[in-house]
């Protein structure tokens, strides 16, 4: 059957799947979002603390670096305590990969390559198998092999590619495939052919990336456009967006990123307009107070919000709850699309809320309801 709309197709990439803790990622599950904590694992309570925030936001898995023997000593509490899986980060100690391993990690960040010779490489790959540990390896174009470098005079996509399929070799000689692979680096060019060039060359699932990609407006962009560019063209399984921001933060830009493609589509989608001398109430501030209020809502819901009839009405139209900009302080509200009824500015914020939250719940009924049904 082809598609109503065929200009919105996206044709993800065919990657095997694996499973980190009970997460599918690859095959056809939907991308998962990922952050990291910064606290000091060490700190199994400041770390449990902002696990907590970030599931709320809606992180799918969350990495967690263990530089220490005290980190991966306070891993086993904080894996029981999170409700998605962890990522146990590890560079260059293979003993903490094994620790984290038995401590309850979901997977273990590591370059094979970096840990010691095969003898520890095997040990580590034991230790995963044992544990129903995954494994997800990391290239980074800023630590590349000192041979590839040599090789070719500076971090291109040939050298990450190379870097991965090195690392991908040194697993599947000791017979383990759970693997992802990401190829980050902080050049945007760099970063999107590498996993272009990647992707035809394997079949695994792949984690996106753009590293250090800077603070929340200029990391936002960077990881946008690459990464943006990557899942239009059907690339990636599994994201994380680095910023010099809170975690939390990562994970709403995810979001956003993913929701634009119509890749995943958790919590309002705002439709909102710049804002110019024809707006008949403050555009810029009634978005900034809707996304706040509504930030806890899960359920997938269109909400557009603009300052004057130009644009307005037919944006309307393609949302589940529409606010348009009036005279007189009168505004137009819509419901799933058509004109309903008219709201003071006095009262516009609370009742849009309120509008939301009945939509959604709802919508969550009749979502139980028909799950209640197909299990009769």
């Amino acid at each position: 059957m082809s598609s109503v709309r065929p200009w919105r197709d996206i044709a993800r990439r065919q990657s095997r799947q694996i499973m980190v803790g009970k997460l599918p990622v690859g095959g056809d599950a939907p991308i998962s979002v990922q952050t990291m904590t910064n606290t000091l694992t060490s700190d199994a309570k400041a770390t449990i603390d902002q696990i907590r925030r970030c599931e709320e936001a809606g992180a799918d898995i969350i990495r967690v670096s263990c530089p220490d023997v005290e980190s991966t000593a306070a891993f086993k509490q904080i894996a029981r305590a999170a409700r998605v899986p962890l990522v146990a980060d590890i560079h260059f100690h293979y003993k903490r990969a094994l620790e984290a391993a038995d401590a309850g990690a979901a997977c273990l960040r590591i370059n094979p390559g970096n840990i010691g010779g095969s003898d520890r490489v095997a040990e580590v790959v034991r230790a995963a198998k044992a544990n129903g540990c995954a494994i997800r390896i990391g290239v980074n174009a800023g630590s590349l092999e000192k041979d590839l470098l040599e090789k070719y005079g500076e971090p291109c996509p040939e050298a990450l590619v190379e870097s991965a399929l090195d690392h991908i070799k040194l697993l599947q000689d000791h017979d383990f495939h759970e693997y992802k692979v990401a190829v980050k680096a902080s050049d945007v060019f760099l970063a999107v052919s590498a996993y272009m060039a990647l992707a035809d060359a394997v079949d695994c699932p792949l984690h996106l990336g753009i590293t250090e990609a800077g603070g929340l407006i200029g990391g936002t962009v960077k990881s946008a456009i690459g990464m943006g560019n990557l899942l239009w063209a059907g690339i990636g399984d599994t994201i994380r967006v680095s910023l010099s921001a809170e975690p939390e933060e990562e994970v709403r830009v995810g979001y956003e990123i993913l929701k634009s493609l119509g890749l995943r589509t958790r919590g309002v989608r705002v439709v909102s307009c710049p804002s110019c001398a024809r707006q008949g109430f403050d555009v810029i501030r009634t978005v900034a107070a809707l996304e706040q209020r509504l930030s806890h809502i899960k359920t997938p819901i269109s909400l557009s919000v603009l300052g004057c009839v130009v644009n307005g009405p037919g944006e309307a139209r393609e949302t589940d709850i529409g606010l348009t900009g009036g005279g007189n302080g009168k505004h137009m509200v819509y419901l799933s699309g058509v004109t309903d009824h008219v709201i003071n500015s006095e009262s516009m914020l609370d009742h849009i809320v309120e509008l939301v939250e009945a939509k959604a719940a709802e919508m969550d009924a009749a979502e139980a309801a028909k799950e209640a049904e197909a299990a009769e």
